[in-house]
């Protein structure tokens, strides 16, 4: 059974950074694709950013320069490092592992621009 947990969301100020991360139990996690999304309020989810188990990324024109997805294979956990944050970015942020037979979702967390 694979499950995600993600940690790091919180309040913070125009310009400032979070890192998020989300640490997956089980044993598919090395050759998954890792994800994090978004939902804001009124919106439907988006991608944020995306990371191969080859370590292949692609992110959202709206992060691209600011954000920056990384994974620890060792620990089974993914990053997400959010840089010059914008009001913008405020939704809750989704982990998801994408592998063949699996699309598994964290619970979310909340990242909160605001001044």
């Amino acid at each position: 059974q694979v499950q995600l947990v993600e940690s790091g969301g919180g309040l913070v100020q125009p310009g400032g950074s979070l890192r998020l991360s989300c640490a997956a139990s089980g044993t598919i996690f090395s050759i998954s694709t890792m994800g994090w999304y978004r939902q804001a309020p009124g919106k439907e989810r988006e991608l944020v950013a995306r990371i191969t188990s080859d370590y292949s990324t692609n992110y959202a024109n709206s992060v691209k320069g600011r954000f920056t997805i990384s994974r620890d294979n060792a620990k089974n956990t993914v990053y997400l490092q959010m840089n010059s944050l914008k009001p913008d970015d405020t939704a809750v942020y989704y982990c998801n592992l994408n592998r063949q037979y699996y699309n598994i979702w964290g619970q979310g967390t909340q990242v909160t621009v605001s001044s």
